[in-house]
């Protein structure tokens, strides 16, 4: 069986909760725009394009809200570069055994593609990752299985043959809709509500080769 791996971005492979949080708060500023209070983990995995109209209930203007999107996000990539940031526990080591493994893989994550590539300048592990699938590469985003349907493709593995990693529910739940076997991890969300996905665990380092593979030891 020739395997795959699917890695979300914020909150698998990085945390920048508080940069995204620290984007949107000075948007609003910004803008005089106010902020709900549980906007964030209301949101947390969404594109925002869903965000801006339906949580924040800022507008409902599609040029209004790419118009916003688009210096949210440039306002967010200001900060990782002033900042900076690491990747989160376990992520090198879990891509260096994939590699020698053979296991390609993706990124397939609703974030902007600067965003990331603003990351993998301040991270590197860009050469591990065989593809990289972002919110402008798909029409639906998360819990829709598109983006993970689309990474599994690029990297030509079935998604039945892939795991997905996640951190948040919409993208448990995309994953287990694409098919894929789902490691859940316990970033952003307690571990006693991402019962959903095949494992969960507190961070990558917890994953090895044996509770890699052997996900394909269990039923869908």
């Amino acid at each position: 069986m020739n395997l795959g791996a699917l890695f979300d971005w914020d909150g698998v492979v990085i945390d920048s909760s508080a940069q995204h949080e620290k984007s949107w708060e000075l948007l609003a500023a910004e803008t005089g725009k106010a902020l709900p209070a549980d906007h964030f983990k209301r949101g947390f995995g969404m594109k925002n394009e869903k965000i801006i109209p339906g949580i924040l209930g800022w507008t409902d203007d599609a040029g209004e809200i790419h118009r916003l999107s688009l210096r949210k996000e440039a306002l967010y990539r200001e900060i990782i570069r002033e900042e900076g940031i690491t990747p989160l526990p376990g992520v090198s080591e879990l891509l260096a055994l994939l590699a020698d493994h053979g296991v390609p893989c993706s990124v397939a994550s609703s974030t902007h593609r600067e965003n990331i590539e603003a990351v993998f300048d301040a991270i590197g592990l860009r050469e591990r990752f065989s593809a990289v699938v972002t919110s402008e590469d798909v029409s639906h985003g998360k819990p829709d299985p598109e983006v993970f349907l689309e990474s599994a493709r690029r990297i030509d593995r079935d998604p039945a043959h892939c795991v997905v990693f996640e951190d948040a529910h919409v993208g448990i739940e995309a994953g287990l809709a694409a098919g894929a076997r789902v490691i859940a991890v316990a970033t952003t969300h307690p571990a006693d509500t991402l019962g959903q996905a095949h494992r969960v665990v507190d961070s990558l380092e917890a994953v090895n080769w044996d509770g890699f593979s052997g996900l394909f030891d269990q039923r869908p």
